[in-house]
């Protein structure tokens, strides 16, 4: 069972990680950036043929740094095998180089206990430090709803209060709407990236989980949802993405098409995604903020 003040103050060991132009390559491959190889929008994110190329996709600041599965040592008395991935939040102070290293800090900042049965929710922060020059470079938030959790705080009264609910979307229609197909193969192509769970590789260890097969990384979407919006609203310019947030609600299977409702609120934007062909929405209550 979850112990609140240690868990709190669980110590997570700073990760310094170098990496290269085509680490930044493969993560863009991995989204699916390049499916058109003639498209110059994209090739700036997949080739390293010209001056200056290749740019760091915003969202590999969420990859960078990874502390791997922390949250499975003992001393967390988290019940791992019942967690789930909750929501994600990344801000971007500066531009993400294509290449050099980064030092990660991480921190447990919030948990709540939503009642017996009901689970817990566990925030960490992972502030991304660009090693040569000390600049903070991007803030990532990550939220996980421990489904097995709930109830702890019957021991000692302790818990946070829980995080400011999501602004609703709008319920008028979508300014924008497009679609986009995954790959067959893209969790295999994202895994190289850093999260190597076989839930989105294996077939046994997935049918053992309850899916049908394997399923894309939650952390894959996400970032495909942040390639759309530069596609979209930012004119392929890393630079203008400044916040990308989303709640996790339904797994992807890979190869599914994908469904982008954006809304337009100024410098704000909106947006929740649908997998086509089961009819469920996989990301919600979506919200960017885009430098003009």
């Amino acid at each position: 069972m979850i112990d609140y003040r240690s868990l709190r103050e669980h110590a997570i060991a700073v990760i310094e990680q170098h990496y290269t132009a085509d680490d930044s390559m493969r993560y863009a491959l991995a989204l699916g950036l390049g499916s058109d190889p003639g498209d110059e929008q994209q090739l700036p994110f997949v080739s390293d043929t010209r001056p200056g190329w290749p740019w760091a996709l915003p969202t590999m600041a969420v990859v960078l740094g990874f502390p791997g599965s922390w949250m499975q040592e003992a001393s967390t008395g988290i019940d791992f095998a019942r967690i789930v991935h909750g929501e994600e939040t990344l801000e971007l102070f500066h531009p993400l180089p294509a290449a050099g290293t980064v030092r990660a800090h991480h921190r447990v900042t919030r948990i709540v206990d939503k009642g017996p049965g009901r689970g817990a929710t566990i925030t960490y922060d992972k502030d991304l430090i660009d090693a040569a020059s000390g600049l903070l470079l991007a803030r990532v938030t990550h939220t996980t709803f421990a489904r097995g959790d709930g109830g702890f705080s019957a021991r000692d009264g302790l818990s946070d209060e829980p995080l400011p609910a999501p602004a609703p979307l709008p319920t008028r229609a979508p300014d924008l709407v497009c679609e986009i197909a995954t790959l067959p193969q893209q969790a295999l192509l994202y895994r190289l990236c850093a999260d190597r769970n076989p839930l989105h590789a294996d077939p046994l260890v997935a049918r053992a989980a309850g899916f049908e097969r394997p399923i894309l990384h939650g952390l894959c979407t996400y970032g495909i949802a942040g390639r759309v919006l530069l596609a979209q609203r930012c004119g392929h310019d890393p630079r203008r993405l400044q916040r990308l947030h989303a709640r996790f609600s339904a797994p992807v299977y890979p190869g599914e098409r994908l469904r982008f409702e954006l809304f337009d609120e100024g410098d704000t934007l909106r947006f929740r995604v649908l997998a086509v062909e089961r009819g469920k929405w996989v990301l919600d209550h979506g919200e960017a903020r885009v430098a003009g």
